[in-house]
């Protein structure tokens, strides 16, 4: 290595002038080391989102999971329609003698079944009632609360005598089994393999848990998905498949 001696400056001179070149260099190595990391750290994070996408895509999904889903506290399997086709298929194809019927008393929901719903404990229909209250009408209109109602599958029917049901509809008799004034809110995180939500008061813990509740000067569910799936590293369109239409707000539990 040469070494230039400025013959117009005397030793210490000399001495402190390669002092700062060697602050300057050691400032300039110290920076692209750091630049360094920084890139493969963000080769390393995009490498796992990529992983997870991947993983996600090649999972195979059962066949609950293309309508409102989630499992209770005790883990029973509640499935809710996402429009009125789906509606009538969940209760034409998918409910059995032991399952109970739920809906919002309001027009316009989700019909939702729980499976082994004879047995459910209270606790139980009350998260299948919230969870039924949430995916309605009664969340577009920003209530706070709306009644629910379960009966039982002899008490459902897609004929009335005399009248038309349309699609999406049904013809219930009987007595019916009331959840006055249910309060709407959900909480979507992390499950095991994949995001789900669950109505509010359900005890099963998610990972990274987000509260959300129907609110008039809330956003639009556009908006909302997109915060959500910023806070979940996630991509929008899989909250948006997952969460209610209408204004919402996340809230702290």
């Amino acid at each position: 290595m040469d070494i230039r001696i400025y013959v117009d400056k005397s030793v210490n001179e000399n001495a402190a002038h390669y002092y700062e070149l060697s602050k300057d260099a050691k400032k300039k190595i110290g920076g692209t080391e750091k630049a360094i990391e920084d890139t493969k750290k963000q080769i390393e994070k995009t490498r796992k989102k990529k992983k997870e996408k991947e993983v996600r895509v090649k999972k195979e999904k059962k066949w609950f999971e293309k309508f409102h889903w989630f499992y209770t506290s005790e883990g029973k399997l509640a499935v809710g329609g996402k429009n009125a086709q789906q509606n009538d298929i969940v209760y034409k194809k998918y409910m059995e003698d032991n399952d109970l019927f739920f809906h919002a008393d309001i027009q316009g929901g989700s019909a939702v079944i729980l499976k082994e719903g004879n047995s459910a404990n209270e606790e139980e229909m009350l998260e299948v009632a919230q969870f039924a209250a949430s995916f309605s009408n009664a969340w577009k209109n920003g209530n706070a609360g709306v009644d629910v109602y379960s009966v039982k599958k002899d008490q459902v029917s897609k004929h009335a005598t005399g009248g038309f049901i349309p699609v999406g509809s049904f013809a219930i008799s009987g007595e019916r089994n009331w959840y006055r004034n249910t309060k709407l809110g959900l909480k979507i995180g992390w499950g095991e393999n994949d995001i789900e939500i669950l109505p509010e008061r359900c005890q099963r813990k998610l990972k990274n848990e987000i509260y959300l509740v129907t609110a008039k000067s809330g956003k639009e569910k556009g908006e909302i998905g997109r915060l959500i799936a910023k806070k979940l590293s996630v991509d929008v369109s899989d909250v948006l498949e997952l969460i209610p239409s209408g204004k919402s707000k996340l809230v702290n539990k």
